[in-house]
């Protein structure tokens, strides 16, 4: 059964609600209702809500009433099963050339799998977007094999280029930007996940689905060359 989540005062005009610490898909669903929930009867009160692992930052334009956590947990407890959320599956293309994938065979021989069965297992699987972080259009995603758990580096690289899928721990995902990164680097997509130009700047949000989809290095330097008309795959998904 799930836990009711907890709440705290985060600062002057923060209020922190906090589920149990695990990865969860169905956390993650409750924790997007209660937020669509929260947003349709007090979108005027609001700055921002930010949804993390198994938390949701509400930041308040002003100094929330005393009375406000009770109200939230009145909500909550109001929050039907019958609300529907809305989440889109995503197909991303990923070349797996070695060329790109410069941890390949160090995950292969610690993994004891081939290349091949490497791949398979990586693109079998649909990912869930459980939150966006440490940089804009990060997306950490849930929902990797076991089979291909793989520790994180000891010394981070100080440059892991822009589109790099990796894997770190019990986790993949892709850099949206060139930055420094401890994953260990897989293969690469030719595709933009974040651009401040748009008026979504991250294609996907919170309780989306990924899944990657093996490219040859001729079909990523196609869709490269496509920069901006290319388009995503997707599926809209009604929970």
């Amino acid at each position: 059964m799930l836990k009711k989540p907890t709440y705290k005062l985060f600062g002057e005009r923060a209020i922190l609600i906090e589920w149990e610490a695990v990865m969860s898909e169905v956390i993650i669903q409750d924790i997007i209702q209660f937020e669509e929930l929260i947003i349709k009867v007090k979108s005027a009160e609001l700055e921002d809500s930010i949804i993390g692992y198994h938390s949701l930052m509400l930041i308040y334009k002003e100094v929330p009433s005393k009375t406000e956590i009770e109200e939230l947990q009145t909500l909550y407890q109001s929050k039907s099963a019958a609300i529907k959320t809305e989440s889109t599956l995503w197909e991303i293309p990923v070349c797996y050339d070695t060329q790109f994938g410069v941890d390949l065979e160090e995950l292969t021989k610690g993994l004891q799998l081939t290349s091949e069965e490497l791949i398979q297992k990586h693109c079998s699987t649909i990912y869930n977007v459980f939150f966006i972080g440490f940089l804009p259009g990060f997306l950490y995603l849930g929902g990797l094999e076991k089979c291909l758990h793989f520790p994180r580096k000891a010394t981070p690289r100080l440059q892991v280029p822009k589109g790099s899928v990796a894997i770190g721990g019990s986790q993949t995902g892709i850099y949206p930007q060139q930055s420094a990164g401890g994953w260990n680097i897989i293969g690469n997509t030719p595709i933009s996940l974040f651009d401040v130009h748009k008026e979504t700047p991250c294609f996907a949000k919170s309780g989306d689905k990924i899944q990657f989809v093996p490219i040859s290095l001729f079909e990523y330097e196609k869709i490269t060359a496509q920069k901006e008309d290319y388009q995503i795959t997707k599926t809209l998904l009604h929970d």
